[in-house]
């Protein structure tokens, strides 16, 4: 037997009465107070016993052992092992000595074949002292196996004195019996006196306790099960329950003892089958004989240091199994039991003595055999499915919250526990049955059962959802949600940075350790943790409404970690068969870019709506009323203008690389609100609304009723420059006629070319903006600009504001001209008489028109507006000469005065402003007018021959034969010296008998009236 330290001397009655305080052996029986468990969560297994408490059980099992190991030597059998000890002090219980060597092998220290197999350490101890050299006075005798049991077991020298008198009372001339057929409470209770005691007292508790144990043995746990209608049953109830108030009388002339011994004998020896018995059943039904053999088997912890097995542990199992026979225990049973009794030793002593586990893990291979023998008692199942399921549940909720419970200095352990979780879930998954599993109930709840390297994966990720959880709980990232936004960004900048934390954690600390179960733990944490923050940052993106900085902020963190998190996978999984493709689906993107793109979007739509809110209220509310001079534009352009320039600006003020594909489109859609603005403003009506209508056709009748009563009326001759309608002849210095309508339509010209000098700028800070990237999205996308077509952005508004210029300026000049200068020109010019009705007056007004018009329009838009206003001037003055109506007749001899008027009226556009018009376009322009004035200085038969074969050629008739009429020409309104209408307009107006004739002849046109 090995050295081991301990004190020498034998306690007395006084010595530790009770158990010692601090003593944590048994401390889960259920009959222990609360604090017994100090607060670890690991379940009893075992059913409870009723009315027994530790003390009970305690000095129970050691009456049970000492009897079943009376006739060993140390027992007071012959040949008893002697102890010596080797620690000198006196007095107190946990003293401990060595086995004395056999062949004088005083001081040798042999190695236990048990802790060897466990993995357990050799005690420490002083160094040996041989016999001899220590003083008389000093040497102490040595200790026997049974005292180091009793001093195990706190059993006081006074209750191992009466234990001993009663077995040799009992057994005189019987020391061979059995010690299976031996009911060891009732020996004592017939034997032990009330004066054997301190007091009456100490009597009456001993007596209860070893009714009590009859109680539980025969009664509460027989294990040969009882009839109803045993009366022996009834009596023995009876007495236990008298003795609750006072001890009963074990005298042998006593009543109540030799009732007493009759139950207790009957009950004690029957069987199943009714067949005679060589044992007696009083300890051996279940679970009582479970707790007495726990008991003896926790007896084997060093009292002085609870962590630590005794050297002597293979010669007390070896005693131990003496009694099997008593309590029906079996080998299975024992591995069972002594696998618990060192994983609830770990578990009590605060887990501070790794050895412990291992040791437990060592046994629990032993168990994985027993559990895989046919033929199982069905107690056996039962109570390895209730213990491995303890051993089971107190280990994964630890596992499953590893962060918590395994910090970095003690991370190690979670090696030894991991290998016996899984071979204990193991047993529970091959080797008990699923009925037993379904009817067995677990105070702790368990994963579902699954292979060890599926439950390690579900230990990481439950772990790491824990921490996870816990980093929220303390960073109160929970409440973010009713947060302010910029509390919102902080809270889930602060997360990501220790998730990422975590995650490093993870990858130095514990995957070392996992990874000897997992082939890719660190990859599992990673995508665990990838989860857990996604669904925070879709919490978080659920309550943004629009794109800010603080959401990009918190999206390109995230971004940040994803990258983090995806290469620890990458790198985790690298020998993985499918390079890790697995793992890597789980992780469901974050999705950033994309995130940010829709955020992008609808940060445009925003901002675009605004504009087009702009737009809306420019057709309710635009009058066109410029705000002063020096901003000659409508108002509702240069808002819609402010307002795009702003959404631009702040567009690429977005702290994140800017897609082409965006631009694109927020380019498209301003340009769709710029025409859609575009054809609001030129929407002003047509220049054909203000042309007046073609009188009909008439020929001319030379001193017709009109010019008679004309001339009669006039018999001096005034001319048409004395007298100018609509009150606009001021002497020399006459005032402009335009109208304020006309006034706005030149606003509505100047807001188109406000609108386009803008959009080339916007169109600028589009194009050269640093901030583009190319686009990953839309590679095909068909883009003016992609194709190649143009390098701007804004083509189509550039095109459209040009077609609205032009419209604006027609309407504009035709009701200048056709409407504000009616009275002085279409009105007045050569009414009755050329020479008398000259263009000398109109042409002041124009000039004055003109005029005004440059003050109102912006540079840029003055050629094109003076250009229209000359277009119509030319096709005002055609209309005169070709749709004057009845006032007008003309003659040959006009077409000089004629010529004349129309190269002044040129000449006012040629010298307008400062090469406003160049002299080619004015003269290009005019080419149609002159050829029409040229056509008045023509002789009419030349017209008339001119007209017929024009007019044929026209209709398709070629020569008019005998008998036919020459057609009608239609009149197109695209007057020119080649176009029939316009000379049988001519002719219409020419006073000429020869012209009257021939219309009359021709196409029996009305005389004039």
């Amino acid at each position: 037997m090995g050295h081991h330290s301990r004190r020498d001397s034998l306690p007395s009655s006084s010595d530790h009465p009770h158990p010692h305080p601090h003593h944590h052996h048994y401390a889960s029986l259920p009959s222990l107070p609360h604090h017994h468990y100090h607060d670890f969560d690991l379940s009893w297994p075992f059913a409870k016993l009723d009315h027994l408490d530790r003390d009970d059980i305690r000095e129970t099992a050691y009456e049970v052992f000492f009897t079943a190991c009376r006739s060993s030597p140390g027992f007071g059998g012959r040949n008893a092992l002697t102890f010596y000890s080797s620690d000198h002090s006196d007095g107190g219980v946990g003293g401990s000595g060595t086995v004395a060597a056999r062949a004088n092998g005083v001081g040798m220290v042999p190695t236990s074949r048990i802790k060897r197999a466990l993995g357990l350490k050799t005690l420490k101890r002083s160094p040996p002292r041989l016999a001899f050299t220590l003083p008389a006075a000093r040497n102490k005798r040595p200790l026997t196996s049974a005292e180091i049991m009793r001093q195990q077991m706190r059993v006081t020298e006074q209750s191992d004195n009466r234990l001993r008198k009663t077995l040799m009372r009992s057994l005189v001339g019987q020391m061979g019996r059995r010690a299976e057929t031996i009911i060891l409470p009732l020996e004592l209770l017939r034997h032990l006196k009330p004066s054997e005691f301190n007091d009456s007292h100490e009597y009456h508790l001993w007596q209860k306790r070893q009714l009590k144990i009859l109680e539980a043995g025969l009664l509460d746990h027989p294990s040969v099960p009882l009839e109803k209608s045993n009366t022996f049953v009834m009596r023995l109830r009876e007495i236990i329950r008298a003795s609750e108030s006072k001890p009963i009388d074990t005298g042998k002339n006593s009543d109540t003892m030799r009732a007493l011994c009759n139950s207790v004998v009957s009950l004690s020896w029957r069987t199943p089958n009714g067949s005679p018995a060589d044992v007696c059943h009083w300890a051996d039904g279940f679970p009582l004989n479970l707790h007495l053999y726990l008991a003896l088997l926790h007896s084997i912890f060093d009292i002085k240091d609870e962590t630590m097995v005794l050297d002597e542990v293979d010669e007390l199992l070896e005693l131990m199994k003496k009694t099997w026979s008593t309590l029906a225990i079996n080998k299975q049973l024992h591995n069972l039991c002594f696998t618990w009794v060192l994983f609830h030793q770990y578990v009590a002593t605060g887990q501070t003595e790794p050895d412990l586990l291992c040791a437990a893990f060592a046994m629990l291979a032993e168990v994985a055999n027993d559990a895989k023998k046919p033929d199982r008692d069905p107690n056996y199942v039962k109570f390895l499915s209730s213990v491995l399921a303890s051993m089971q549940a107190w280990s994964e909720k630890r596992l499953v919250n590893y962060h918590e419970y395994f910090y970095k200095g003690i991370v190690g352990l979670m090696e030894n526990l991991l290998p016996m979780v899984l071979s204990a879930t193991k047993i529970l998954d091959e080797d008990v049955t699923a009925t037993v599993l379904a009817g067995q109930e677990r105070k702790e709840p368990t994963v579902e059962v699954d292979h060890a390297g599926n439950r390690v994966d579900y230990y990481i990720r439950s772990s790491l959802r824990n921490a996870f959880s816990k980093i929220i709980e303390n960073g109160n990232f929970s409440t973010m949600n009713v947060l302010v936004e910029q509390e919102a960004t902080e809270a889930l900048l602060q997360l990501a940075k220790e998730t990422e934390d975590l995650a490093v954690k993870e990858k130095e600390t514990f995957s070392p350790t996992l990874k000897k179960w997992h082939p890719i733990a660190a990859g599992v944490a990673s995508v665990t943790l990838h989860q857990c923050y996604g669904a925070v940052l879709k919490q978080y993106l659920a309550g943004v409404s629009t794109l800010t900085s603080d959401t990009i902020r918190v999206l390109q963190r995230a971004g940040k970690l994803e990258k983090i998190l995806v290469q620890m996978v990458v790198e985790d999984s690298v020998d993985c068969e499918d390079g890790g493709k697995a793992i890597v689906r789980e992780m469901v993107p974050y999705e950033v870019d994309s995130v940010t793109y829709c955020l992008l979007k609808k940060w445009i739509e925003e901002r675009l709506e605004k504009v087009k809110e702009c737009l809306e209220r420019a057709k309710e509310n635009e009058t066109w009323n410029p705000k002063s001079k020096t901003e000659p534009y409508g108002q509702s352009g240069v808002e819609l203008l402010k307002l795009a320039k702003e959404t631009v600006e702040d567009f690429f003020e977005i702290p994140i690389g800017i897609s082409d594909d965006l631009v694109h489109n927020l380019a498209e859609r301003l340009e769709a609100i710029f025409q859609e603005y575009t054809t609001f403003v030129a929407s002003c009506g047509t220049k054909q609304s203000y042309v007046p209508q073609l009188p009909p056709l008439t020929r001319c009748n030379r001193d017709s009723k009109f010019i008679k009563l004309w001339k009669k009326a006039t018999p001096c001759s005034v001319t048409i420059e004395g007298v100018m309608p609509g009150g606009t002849n001021e002497g020399h210095h006459p005032r402009p006629s335009t109208s304020r309508g006309t006034q706005r339509l030149y606003i509505r010209l100047n807001t188109l070319h406000y609108l386009l000098s803008h959009i080339h700028s916007l169109d600028k800070t589009l194009s050269l903006s640093p901030r583009i990237i190319p686009s990953t999205r839309h590679q095909l996308r068909n883009s003016r600009r992609q194709l190649g077509t143009s390098s701007a952005y804004f083509d189509l508004a550039r095109l459209s504001i040009q077609a609205a210029s032009q419209h604006v300026s027609e309407v504009a000049a035709y009701r200048l001209i056709f409407l504000d200068s009616n009275s002085v020109f279409y009105e007045s010019l050569y009414v009755d008489d050329v020479a008398n009705a000259r263009i000398r007056p109109a042409l002041r007004i124009l000039k004055q028109n003109l005029t005004l018009l440059g003050a109102i329009l912006t540079d840029r838009a003055q050629a094109l507006a003076i250009k229209e206003v000359m277009k119509a001037s030319f096709e005002a003055y055609l209309m005169v000469l070709l749709a004057g109506g009845s006032s007008r007749v003309f003659c040959r001899s006009d077409h000089e005065m004629i010529e004349d008027d129309f190269d002044s009226l040129k000449r006012v556009f040629s010298t307008c402003g400062e090469g406003l018009m160049a002299e080619d376009v004015v003269e290009r322009e005019a080419e149609t007018v002159e050829g029409v004035v040229a056509l008045m200085g023509q002789n009419t038969e030349q017209l008339m021959e001119d007209f017929s074969i024009l007019a044929c050629e026209a209709s398709g008739i070629g020569v008019v034969g005998a008998g036919q009429r020459l057609p009608m020409p239609p009149t197109t309104g695209r007057w020119n010296r080649a176009d029939p209408n316009t000379i049988l307009r001519v002719l219409c107006y020419r006073n000429d008998r020869a012209a009257n004739l021939f219309l009359k002849r021709t196409f029996q046109l009305a005389k004039r009236r």
